[in-house]
């Protein structure tokens, strides 16, 4: 699941990478800005319940990782599978809440986003393992949006943002909000834990 101003194109690499890793890989793309979270929730867990097998993983990279967790609960989605999420701002976004600000900042942001801004921060109360990957190279148009974002960021997201209370596991690495998804060390990261539960060591990470 791709994040917001995205499509299903933005996970060609990363898609790429994880078929290699032996991994099946369907795309889910949503309109983003003109509907809301809850809407897109319902379509993704009607698209989730669609697909084959026993068991089924779920990656969303930035607010596609916000409607994963709402989709499953929506759903009561209770088959097997592990979910990765990429830089997503589970505890709010400091840059988008800077943008909002702005004369027609809103209207970018689209629905999902500031109904996301406006709600609690969650906890994963999910039978599903979760692995958040963060980043911390500050390169991203976040940061010319919100400069006083907090350190260490990765130009859109702090990496204080990522944290969810129930999450299996958490790795910060040093990649951007963008470029997480062209980056081989964040594939063998999310394949990783996809098929094991468990991010590789530090010391044995992939380049």
């Amino acid at each position: 699941m791709h994040g917001l101003w995205l499509g299903e194109w933005a996970f060609v690499v990363l898609g790429r990478r994880l078929r290699a890793a032996g991994l099946n890989v369907v795309p889910f793309s949503f309109p983003s800005v003109s509907v809301g979270l809850d809407e897109s929730a319902r379509r993704l867990a009607h698209f989730m319940d669609d697909q084959p097998g026993l068991r089924l993983h779920a990656v969303g990279h930035s607010l596609g990782g916000i409607l994963i967790w709402q989709a499953m609960r929506l759903a009561g989605t209770a088959r097997p599978g592990r979910v990765v999420a990429l830089g997503t701002p589970f505890a709010g976004s400091h840059a988008a809440r800077r943008l909002a600000a702005w004369p027609g900042g809103r209207g970018l942001l689209g629905a999902a986003m500031m109904q996301w801004l406006e709600r609690p921060p969650p906890s994963w109360d999910l039978p599903q393992p979760l692995g958040v990957i963060a980043g911390s190279r500050p390169l991203g148009m976040g940061r010319l949006v919100a400069p006083d974002l907090p350190v260490p960021n990765d130009g859109a997201v702090a990496v204080a943002e990522t944290l969810i209370p129930g999450a299996t596991q958490r790795r910060v690495l040093p990649v951007s909000h963008s470029g997480m998804l062209l980056s081989r060390e964040v594939a063998d990261h999310t394949a990783t834990f996809l098929r094991h539960g468990h991010f590789p060591p530090p010391t044995q990470a992939g380049k």
